[in-house]
């Protein structure tokens, strides 16, 4: 993950950790074969890239926003919903 040049710029970071957690911690370090600090460092990086790509935002006029709340507020319809509400429920067998 991280390059020798970039390890040269590496920051200190400290965290308070309950023992349970630490020992949880250890223990799947263990089985990926990985420190204690890379593989809490892979776990917060994939945390963020998720927490980033989950938060989408798009900037549109005002024209387009209320179009877009209006449709949402239009009760569905359609050969798709009917065929969406009609198809069997797997629940209900």
């Amino acid at each position: 993950m991280a390059t020798k040049d970039q390890d040269a710029h590496a920051k200190p970071v400290n965290l308070r950790i309950r023992d349970d957690i630490l020992v949880l911690i250890d223990r799947a370090a263990k089985i990926r074969g990985k420190t204690r600090s890379d593989f809490m460092i892979d776990a917060a990086y994939r945390a963020a890239e998720d927490a980033l790509l989950d938060h989408t935002f798009v900037k549109v006029d005002a024209d387009s926003y209320q179009h877009y709340l209006d449709t949402l507020d239009r009760p569905a319809s359609g050969e798709g919903f009917a065929r969406l509400m009609n198809a069997p429920k797997p629940w209900q067998d």
